[in-house]
């Protein structure tokens, strides 16, 4: 798939020299190789926000490629600030389940990580939630074996709801990734300010029974 990072002279100068990923077509497969300019185990950030969390993981991590897909105009302009000078950063401005259902290569993703989606609280915002039963077979098609999601969120509801979602998934196992010892979110850091607790757990791509 034809991919460049954003150098056109059509694209405004804040942009130029940027980690963000021009896509010449949004129906192909990401050839990761050429995007980075290497061959390396690829972790992703869904909703990556501002950047902090993807930047200072990558930062830990230099012999791993990392991509942080932000739908929010805002957001992906702060995170492509903060990932100028990090070198195994890219960015797609792309909902989340599009690009992991679409664009990713299948078995490619070694870590998925998702941080504090929205939960949409009220019953009748309840199919908007991203974690449903497609988006998690998009996951196990784009995880390499025993690759992982790693969640966290902050409402316990929703929660229980994913926990319900993942269990009835026999693709992968529950563990409880409380060893990880990763960089904290924007959003954790304001959580933790308010004593709120912080729920995590780890879905875990299991290899079929041959």
């Amino acid at each position: 798939m034809p991919v460049r990072e954003v150098e056109s002279a059509h694209r405004p100068k804040r942009f130029r020299g940027s980690r963000l990923i021009e896509l010449d077509s949004v129906i192909d497969r990401l050839d990761l190789e050429k995007i980075f300019g290497r061959n390396a185990p690829l972790q992703v950030d869904l909703g990556c926000g501002d950047g902090s969390f993807i930047c200072a993981l990558a930062e830990r991590m230099p012999e791993r490629n990392f991509l942080g897909i932000e739908r929010l105009l805002g957001q992906i302009r702060s995170a492509a600030r903060k990932a100028a000078t990090v070198g195994n950063v890219r960015l797609l401005r792309m909902e989340n389940s599009y690009a992991v259902r679409y664009l990713l290569p299948a078995e490619s993703v070694e870590t998925f990580y998702l941080l504090f989606p929205d939960p949409w609280p009220k019953r009748r915002h309840w199919q908007r939630r991203i974690v449903t039963e497609d988006f998690l077979r998009a996951v196990n098609d784009a995880l390499v074996e025993n690759g992982s999601l790693l969640i966290a969120t902050d409402h316990l509801d929703y929660f229980g709801k994913i926990k319900a979602t993942a269990r009835a998934n026999p693709d992968f196992t529950i563990g409880d990734p409380a060893l990880i010892d990763l960089p904290l979110t924007k959003f954790e850091r304001q959580f933790r300010a308010r004593g709120a607790a912080i729920h995590w757990f780890e879905l875990r791509k299991t290899s079929p029974v041959r």
